[in-house]
């Protein structure tokens, strides 16, 4: 029966935590051949959430895929947040995701039901989110995962990248920091019963929300923070633009359950892989242990890190306060000799 599967014990590791490491990723496609293209305007040289193509004069086309083991044990729950992580690649390059595709692993003996239930997750959000799920690829797999492939549209004018901020922008965030660590506690019973809920709860927003409200502003860059943490892709941010981020750590929204589970040292493998990629460019300044490791948590379908002109940031931080789970202005981009993330 469904209700006899426990999804997250079918995996070694969870949700975007299960992501390769940045550093290890960058080595691993650093040599590789990559056809030149002039209507190619975003690609992997820059560490992007999404591909951008363009079309027309009008018209480019957006594409990402993203898909992990589950970091819930429900089924309909786990398809729900795989497609909020999945979806929210376009919603980070400023675009309108439209059509999806399922990528689906399950073992030989998962009940019908639950393989049903993690797919009906993903197109009840699709669906909210205004996508057509048109088909997709199933296998076999010793361990359960699932996600999309995404195809969006934005205007080639209008994309944001993860590597326009400029000096003096301001760096505005869309969520509260810890859910890697809070998933990571449940995953052994020692999170509690609201923390759980309120993780889930953020990692099923979608971004929708905070895109349609960034782009009627001057934004500048723009990525979600998932797999790297908050260090891990504001240091992608700061060395994609040749600028440093200040991140005010007072300002920083964290779950208050996640410092209390980083206190006592309950924290997430990826943890520990985002740190070894981005501490040698942080300075952290007399930040708590425990807040920088929520700093490095790898975060599902976390929230939009947003670099917006300064004239702009005020307007833009109002419209989103009522639209997203935690809107709040962390930092500011300086201008660097050297790119880093600076703690204050």
């Amino acid at each position: 029966m469904e209700q006899d599967v426990k999804l997250t014990k079918l995996a070694k590791c969870a949700g975007c935590g299960a992501k390769v490491g940045a550093g290890t990723l960058a080595k691993l496609l650093g040599d590789l051949r990559v056809r030149e293209d002039e209507n190619l305007l975003v690609g992997f040289d820059t560490s992007d959430d999404a591909s951008v193509y363009r079309i027309s004069g009008e018209l480019a086309l957006v594409q990402t895929v993203d898909f992990f083991p589950p970091i819930a044990d429900d089924p309909y729950l786990f398809g729900q947040i795989a497609a909020t992580n999945a979806l929210s690649d376009v919603y980070a390059m400023g675009g309108e995701p439209r059509l999806a595709l399922n990528i689906l692993c399950v073992p030989e003996n998962m009940p019908g039901e639950a393989v049903h239930n993690i797919l009906r997750g993903g197109y009840d959000k699709a669906y909210e989110a205004g996508v057509i799920i048109t088909g997709g690829h199933s296998i076999f797999d010793d361990e359960p995962k699932y996600g999309l492939a995404v195809t969006g549209f934005v205007h080639p004018d209008r994309i944001l990248t993860n590597a326009g901020a400029r000096p003096g922008d301001v760096l505005l965030f869309t969520k509260p920091l810890g859910v890697g660590i809070l998933t990571t506690a449940a995953r052994e019973g020692m999170a509690s019963a609201q923390g759980e809920a309120l993780a889930y709860r953020l990692m099923t927003t979608l971004n929708k929300a905070a895109r349609d409200c960034m782009v009627k502003y001057r934004v500048h860059a723009c990525t979600d923070v998932t797999g790297f943490g908050l260090l891990g892709h504001a240091l992608e941010m700061a060395q994609g633009a040749d600028v440093s981020l200040e991140l005010h750590t007072s300002f920083i929204a964290v779950l208050p359950e996640a410092l209390e589970l980083a206190h006592s040292g309950i924290l997430p493998a990826g943890l520990y892989r985002n740190r070894s990629f981005a501490q040698s460019h942080v300075d952290a300044g007399n930040t708590p242990l425990a807040l920088q490791d929520v700093l490095y948590d790898p975060q599902t379908a976390g929230g939009l890190l947003i670099a917006v002109d300064p004239a702009d940031a005020d307007k833009l931080l109002a419209e989103l306060l009522p639209a997203v789970p935690a809107a709040q202005n962390i930092g500011v981009v300086k201008a660097a000799g050297e790119s880093r993330v600076l703690l204050r």
